[in-house]
């Protein structure tokens, strides 16, 4: 141990070593320097000048004459190093000299030369540093943290006092919080065994900012930790580097004991099962009924099935029956996911279950609902509906819409309000609610009594919105109100404010939903321009059409400026290319901050114009660029870097480009950019050139972060066994994977893990979403007891399931006879629960089996059965029918019976549906069951039939409200609407997709609105939505080519005339756009036309030379050589291994 007051000499010698070695899988301590102290930036915080670094450091005698050379390696200077780097015009001049006179302070030469220096111990540091002004503070803490937190990473304790090891870890907690750390950046020896705990105390502080694969990261760090100090062996495979000089661990070490378990808290959710199983019964049962279970399991989100059956298996073993367990039930916490009790629960412990399964609300699995029903239903056997309310809580929504209209309207109301937007209701209860509550016969209600129905907003009637003349006092209140509001809902709301309120009052004073629905034509009443100040406008959350004409309006007035506001995504290219040079910076953090807003085109554009500045500063910038410069281009734009300049990045800025391909998001890069195989080809470079690497480990590969996505499959079959298992782990949770690899990858799972049949619950959930890439695997997956919960968990994370998958959810949920194989049954039962279970899956009954449906079951179920838009004619014919046994003819049905059946309306004859009443506050939901053309003018008739509505006196909201039933009006009934109903309308009919005839008069109607499509501008062409396609070739060839890249995506497959464009304009339409041209459009373009084409699609301006189609960025035969030629380096070492 070192003697008292050690920490100062220790903390300087390892610090310099810190500063002096490059970061290899680490993070580089300065990178995370730089992060925080821009954070400090952002906050508006001026930087420390001399004195006050002096003050904190005990550097007071600080002149600049006297320094001699042993002085310049003081922390002092490297403080000033990277503060310089990120406020390099905010720093004072004497720390502007000081800086650049010991620039070369991170040198090792230097540092190496200076082994003490005169400091305070840290406690001291810290100290005066919490005592200083936030502002010093902070930019204090930004340095000092990483660099404590590499000095307890690169070091043990053994030169450390228990006291000085704490303030090591205190001061370098805030560092945690600003690196993607894995497990190489976390300590390789913790020394003693108190050291592990404190460790591991502050990563449970960023455990909710943790990704999944770093918690995994800090599991497998843990117990290597253990079994290292307690059953001297390692977990790490040879391959490792890290791997200690020690034997490998048994799989069944039964390193995890209730200390461990309690210690790791919701970092068990990532064990793996194995841990658990080969834990002691004992052990685990400690942890179970210790005071930390339940804290624990309560703070964890998500689990995998097999882990949280796992757990909770081995938690019922610990009690002596079912009924002594069930009294348990309200510590279960996240386990409570996947408990079914066999027998019937005493209502007590039902309403204790059901507390906890409200953990389970984002799980997307239907057997979750059909438990708390069951459950609902036990606690009301034992209740009665005044009191319902307190004993179920959020589980209120559960009850039928009958049960809610026998609550007390005054409970009701209360839970309404307390509960806000944290309920999800039916269709069905919502109207139940809203019958109950509102007053059928006044003619306004107070907008306060609105704002507590919040959670039913969806079916609050359009006739009484248009009432709603004044904003609440908690502005918030509306904006809440209207989170749930349909687009004819919001139209409306709009239309009664506007009618007391001038739109320049609504600019300032809406937000949320209601903003983004304010018409162009009212925005530009508003007459934002003699505004006295735009911050409150410039910092709201806009549409695409809105931030178009406010980016326009602001840009020709010179009141734009470059900060992160949302009006960015209208922002042209042209606008991009006009910005300064010493601006350009602005521009680029900007434009970074507000990614998730822009397009893929508008991100190139910004991307070149900084790459094009950079050059102006040195022509081989990219050929020589640093490691700081590399550090101050964002990822965002990094990717964009062409594959020229891409290959040409020298080798010393290899670690700040893995760092940042490792966090880089590439939904912002076209699919078929040739800069992805650039940079997947220069990460790769960037490993095999890092100096003593003889092969990849998981560790490296863990560093090609998406770029793993990209490589072709045959690649990975040189890496040691272990790191491919790593790899195709890795890979399952790729957001895209290029087509051309799909099968290749497929193979190498089977490959590498076996025949899918075979596969363990852990296999499936680690691998599974490369298998369920292709339909015939999914398709061939076989019955067993887990598979049908593990698909439920990987399909809740894809944001569109297969066909395939929901077939064979479909078949493991209905079919009662799995060792039979998949046979013929249309002699199942369809039941309530089955329906309820299925929801949208209910699409693959036969018509059949919905023919042999009871009718108790039909009328039970009719809504879910009603919210399926995709039937088949045969399976609508035999529901139109039953609905016609269950309610009569049509003649006779109901408003409310219409609208309970949903898409199923779409199986009736067009005679019937011009008889339909069909309530008009509807149709926006039904408008997406999959009608075809030749139904939409008799729904019109029966619509205006019922709402006794014409087309002449249609008003905005009314026509928002048709939603596609637009297109049933004849041509002489669309020139008959109001030119100015439809100017506030447009805006909000932006889904609507009529036959190409309809389309085509609707054009003429925006024409006499808004005047020639010459004169269009961006903002105008992204408001009209699908009418842009009803452009004549004239009036398309005539539009300004910057209007291209803001026509809708969904509009682009429609455009008849696309070979009326010039080359400049299909160039002009931006990869998203580009992107949708279909292979009909395609055929009719001349080969100019379908180079630019290419051109837009890759992002690629100065692309010259069509490459293939099939979705990936072809490669020269050069570019084949040098992506090869890593993996061709990389395999001599694997020989050998």
């Amino acid at each position: 141990m070192a003697p008292k007051g050690g920490t100062a000499c220790f903390l300087l010698i390892v610090g310099c070593g810190a500063l002096a070695a490059p970061p290899q899988n680490g993070c580089d301590f300065k990178d995370v320097a730089e992060k925080m102290m821009r954070k400090c930036q952002n906050k508006g915080y001026d930087a420390p000048d001399m004195m006050q670094l002096g003050t904190i450091f005990n550097y007071s005698d600080f002149p600049m004459a006297e320094r001699n050379s042993e002085r310049s390696g003081s922390l002092v200077s490297s403080v000033l190093n990277v503060l310089y780097s990120v406020t390099p015009d905010e720093v004072n001049e004497t720390v502007r000299i000081h800086t650049h006179t010991h620039s070369q302070i991170l040198q090792p030469p230097l540092i190496q030369k200076n082994k003490t220096w005169n400091l305070k111990n840290l406690p001291d540091v810290l100290r005066l540093m919490e005592n200083s002004s936030v502002a010093s503070a902070c930019y204090i803490q930004a340095f000092v943290a990483p660099l404590c937190w590499k000095t307890l990473t690169t070091r043990n304790d053994d030169n450390m006092t228990a006291d000085e090891y704490d303030a090591l870890l205190r001061a370098a907690k805030p560092a945690l919080q600003n690196m993607p750390f894995t497990g190489t950046d976390l300590p390789t020896d913790v020394g003693r065994g108190p050291n592990l705990e404190e460790i591991m105390e502050m990563l449970l502080e960023v455990y909710d900012a943790s990704s999944e694969d770093q918690r995994t990261q800090v599991v497998r760090w843990v117990k290597e930790q253990i079994t290292q100090k307690y059953f001297n062996c390692t977990t790490r495979p040879p391959s490792d580097p890290r791997s200690m000089p020690m034997e490998s661990c048994e799989l069944s070490v039964k390193w995890l004991n209730s200390e461990a378990l309690t210690m790791m808290g919701p970092y068990v959710s990532r064990l793996a099962t194995e841990d658990v199983n080969s834990s002691p019964d004992k052990q685990l049962c400690g942890f179970f009924h210790s005071a930390k279970f339940q804290h624990t399991m309560s703070s964890i989100s998500n689990i995998n099935p097999s882990l949280g059956r796992t757990f909770l298996q081995k938690f019922q073993e610990c009690f002596r029956g079912e009924q002594e367990f069930a009294e348990n039930v309200d510590k279960l916490g996240i386990l409570a996911c996947y408990y079914s009790p066999a027998a019937d629960l005493s209502p007590d412990i039902s309403g204790r279950l059901l507390s906890e399964l409200n953990t389970c609300d984002e799980f997307s699995n239907p057997k979750i609902t059909k438990l708390k029903k069951r459950l609902v239903k036990s606690v009301m056997s034992n209740t009665n509906a005044t009191e319902a309310v307190g004993r179920l809580g959020r589980s209120v929504a559960l009850l039928s819409p009958k049960q809610l209209s026998e609550i007390p309207d005054k409970q009701l109301k209360e839970f309404l309000k307390n509960m806000g937007l944290d309920v999800q209701w039916t269709r069905g209860q919502q109207r139940a609610v809203v019958t109950k509550l509102l007053c059928s016969e006044c003619a306004d209600v107070p907008v306060e009594e609105l704002v507590d129905l919040q959670s039913v907003a969806g079916v609050l009637p359009s006739r009484l919105l248009k009432r709603v003349k004044s904003i609440p006092p908690q502005n918030e209140g509306l904006r809440n109100l209207t989170m749930r509001m349909k687009k004819a809902q919001l139209v409306a709301v709009l239309q009664g404010l506007l009618g007391e309120m001038v739109p320049s009052e609504l600019v300032q004073k809406l937000s949320g939903p209601l903003l983004r629905r304010l018409p162009l034509n009212q925005l530009e009443e508003a007459n934002i321009s003699s505004f006295s100040s735009l911050d409150t406008v410039a910092s709201k959350v806009w549409s695409m059409p809105q931030a178009a004409f406010l980016a326009k309006q602001m840009h020709e007035q010179k009141k734009f400026r470059w900060r992160p506001y949302s009006f960015l995504q209208g922002v042209t290219c042209e606008m991009i290319d006009k910005v300064a040079d010493n601006d350009t910076q602005d521009m680029a953090q900007a434009v970074t901050e507000t990614s998730q807003l822009l397009s893929k085109g508008q991100a190139g554009c910004a991307a070149r114009k900084l790459f094009a500045t950079k050059e102006k500063e040195r022509a081989d910038y990219f050929k020589t660029i640093t490691q700081e410069e590399m550090n101050n281009i964002s990822t965002y734009l990094l990717l964009h870097l062409p594959p020229m300049k891409v290959r040409n990045l020298p080798a010393s800025v290899c670690p700040a480009f893995l760092d940042k391909m490792r966090e880089a998001d590439l939904s912002s890069l076209p699919q078929r950019s040739p800069s992805r195989p650039a940079l997947t080809q220069r990460a790769l470079r960037c490993l095999v050139e890092a100096p003593g690497v003889s092969g990849p480990s998981a560790a490296d590969v863990r560093r090609l972060g998406p770029l793993l996505c990209e490589l072709p499959p045959f690649q990975l079959l040189a890496v040691a066994p272990e790191v491919l298992n790593a790899s195709l782990r890795q890979m399952a949770a790729c957001q895209h994977i290029p087509r051309g690899h799909t099968a290749d990858t497929i193979q190498l799972v089977t490959q590498t893990f076996g025949d899918p049949s075979y596969w363990s619950a852990e296999t499936m959930e680690a691998v599974g979403p490369l298998l369920l890439l292709d339909d015939n695997a999914t398709s061939g997956l076989p019955y067993k007891s887990w598979m049908k919960d593990v698909l439920y968990s990987l399909k809740s994370g894809m944001p569109h399931p297969s066909n395939a998958l929901r077939r064979k959810l479909f078949d493991l949920i209905t079919d009662t006879t799995p060792n039979a194989g998949v046979a013929s049954s249309d002699d199942k039962e369809i039941t309530v629960d089955l329906i309820e279970e299925l929801g949208k899956d209910n699409v693959y009954w036969t018509h059949t089996q919905l023919a042999g449906m009871s009718n108790e079951t039909f009328l039970t179920a009719l809504e879910t059965l009603g919210a399926v838009s995709d039937y088949r004619a045969d399976q609508l014919a035999v529901l139109s029918k039953r609905a016609t046994e269950a309610f009569g003819p049509v003649s006779q049905m109901t408003e409310s019976e219409v609208m309970q059946m949903g898409c199923i309306t779409r199986g009736f004859s067009n005679a019937d549906l011009q008889r339909f009443p069909f309530s008009l506050d509807a149709l926006e939901e039904i408008a997406k069951c999959g009608w075809n053309d030749s139904q939409m003018q008799p729904v019109w008739r029966g619509v205006s039939a019922h709402n006794n509505l014409t087309a002449q006196h249609l008003g905005a909201v009314e026509m928002v409200a048709l939603s596609r039933f637009i297109c049933g009006l004849s041509s002489t009934e669309l020139q008959q609407l109001n030119v100015d109903a439809f100017k506030d309308a447009v805006g909000s009919m932006d889904g609507v997709q009529c036959s190409s005839e309809v389309t085509q008069q609707m054009r003429r109607i925006a024409v006499s609105a808004f005047g020639k499509p010459d004169s269009w501008t961006e903002a105008r062409v992204s408001e009209l939505g699908n009418i842009i396609a009803g452009l004549n070739s004239t009036e398309l060839a005539s539009l300004d080519p910057a209007v291209f890249s803001f026509i809708s995506t969904f509009s682009v497959p429609l455009i008849q005339h696309l070979d009326a464009l010039s080359v400049v304009q299909v160039e002009a339409l931006g990869p998203d756009n580009a992107a949708m041209v279909t292979s009909e459009q395609r055929a009719s373009l001349s080969e100019e036309q379908l180079a630019a084409l290419e051109r837009a699609e890759t992002g690629s301006p100065d692309q010259t030379q069509r490459s293939g189609q099939s979705g990936t960025p072809s490669l020269s035969v050069e570019g084949i050589s040098a992506f090869v030629k890593p993996f061709l380096l990389l395999l001599t070492g694997f020989l050998l291994l």
